[in-house]
């Protein structure tokens, strides 16, 4: 569904991303590690084609078509859509005239604020004083009512206690698979993600298929996800690049 080849970016000539290579299967859950300022949030946005990311070399190609191009609203209607680790509070713009929107009269906005517990904020201005707990379920409210095919997270974790994680997992989890179907004894997949965590707590509820590891703004290796989770949290990210260096 997603292949990234030999990608660079650069924002105000600033070199951020160098030969990345990556992809995603329709279907399939991948996962993006990586330390703080590794350029992983950077390739979500040049993935959905924020403006400002200016691809120098490489493409991106979205079931088969070069993306590489095309703008952020374009991109969205091909069936892209993203969570962003800190969206931007939009004053003037009502959460439920967003979702609206975003519904294209497919889904029913009331019924999906309700099994987020967003139907007070509806008539709030979206993200407006909202907590981070709040803003991730803001998010997720609006990637539901697009019904996007290949979900872009970008740390659904951050920023959210204890008791609002599980809400967001599952409520992630229930989106990937969305019209997941099993007839017989063969099984369709449901909708593809690319997630970035930090921690690995969205691995409690989401079934993950792929792990990457980027660091110094390049893809250093992939795997199995929680072999490679376990890999960082006992001897960090210093024996990757390390490794690296040694190929």
């Amino acid at each position: 569904m997603l292949k990234i080849e030999d990608l660079t970016v650069e924002v105000n000539g600033k070199l951020l991303l160098h030969d990345v290579n990556l992809e995603v299967k329709k279907g399939y859950t991948n996962v993006l590690f990586g330390p703080n300022g590794a350029g992983k949030s950077a390739l979500m946005r040049t993935i959905m084609g924020f403006s400002e990311y200016r691809v120098v070399k490489g493409r991106i190609l979205f079931n088969g078509t070069d993306i590489t191009g095309l703008p952020v609203d374009e991109r969205a209607r091909l069936g892209l859509g993203i969570m962003m680790q800190r969206p931007p509070d939009m004053s003037g713009i009502k959460l439920k005239d967003l979702v609206k929107v975003l519904s294209k009269e497919t889904k029913d906005p009331e019924t999906l604020a309700k099994n987020l517990d967003m139907k007070r904020f509806m008539d709030r201005d979206v993200n407006v004083g909202f907590s981070g707990g709040e803003i991730k379920r803001s998010e997720l409210l609006q990637l539901a009512a697009q019904n996007p095919s290949l979900y872009l997270l970008d740390e659904p974790e951050s920023g959210v206690d204890l008791v609002s994680i599980e809400q967001v997992g599952m409520t992630i989890k229930g989106l990937l698979e969305e019209g997941l179907s099993c007839p017989g004894e063969s099984c369709e997949k449901g909708k593809s993600a690319l997630i970035i965590t930090h921690t690995g707590q969205i691995l409690d509820y989401v079934n993950a298929d792929r792990g990457y590891i980027l660091c110094n703004g390049t893809v250093m290796c992939s795997g199995n996800p929680l072999k490679m989770l376990e890999e960082i949290k006992s001897r960090g990210y210093e024996e990757c690049i390390k490794c690296r260096l040694m190929k």
